[in-house]
């Protein structure tokens, strides 16, 4: 449903300054000290829930399709299936992740083995595996260095697996899930954002009937991508 997250390391614009003051921006202390006011010391982000506010123990939530649940991946457990669904090649054709195992079990690793600020996840609805989400630090991503971002703001990328889900307005529904799973769970996050690529029709128009924002395009290596933002303060109207 959307696009793989691409190495946007190498940012427009190398102006020293400017990357000084976005590094500084982006460091995660900073991040959490300014992020929410909290009594006592902050606590430091290696530890307690982790960057992402305990997103495995967030349980199943109801929806008209039935229980949805967000379940954090296990490469041992989920490869296979997850490889499968990368090698159709609707889902190739924006994720770029088509081939053996061994390439989906990279990508997941380079996010099980890093500091939690980006959890690979299976989405069970009715306790059949049938997408696969990552839930994801923005304000921490290289992404912050391509739009104003504000601490918390929590990424989505999505891909529906099942051939049978598509085009059922399925991935809009979960997509909307997801974003209001996010501020329940996440106090400090005012914004869902997402970025997926232009060309991917589907998976923009999936995001607008969630409640997102289209605020611009962005080039990044590789694509120009739709930058898509729900905002907590306008969830009661959306």
């Amino acid at each position: 449903m959307h696009d793989a997250p691409m190495d946007i390391s190498a940012a427009a614009g190398t102006d020293p300054a400017t990357e000084d003051t976005v590094e500084l921006r982006l460091t995660e202390e900073l991040v959490e000290l300014t992020a929410c006011d909290r009594p006592g010391p902050p606590a430091p982000v290696h530890r307690g829930p982790g960057l992402l506010d305990g997103l495995g123990d967030w349980g199943p939530v109801d929806t008209e399709a039935g229980p949805f649940q967000l379940v954090p991946v296990r490469i041992e457990r989920d490869v296979r299936l997850i490889t499968q669904w990368m090698n159709d090649p609707v889902v190739a054709a924006f994720w770029g992740l088509a081939g053996p195992e061994t390439v989906t079990a990279g990508h997941l690793r380079a996010q099980l083995d890093g500091d939690g600020r980006s959890v690979p996840c299976l989405g069970v609805l009715a306790g059949v595996p049938m997408s696969y989400w990552e839930v994801y630090r923005a304000d921490l991503d290289p992404l912050a260095r391509h739009y104003p971002a504000r601490p918390h703001d929590t990424g989505v990328h999505l891909l529906v697996g099942r051939v049978a889900d598509r085009g059922r307005g399925i991935g809009t529904r979960l997509l909307r899930t997801v974003a209001d799973m996010i501020f329940d769970h996440r106090p400090c996050c005012g914004r869902v954002v997402a970025e997926p690529d232009l060309r991917n029709t589907p998976s923009v128009a999936a995001f607008l009937g969630a409640g997102f924002r289209l605020t611009g395009e962005v080039d990044l290596p590789g694509k120009r991508v739709a930058l898509m933002i729900r905002d907590r303060a306008l969830r009661p109207v959306l």
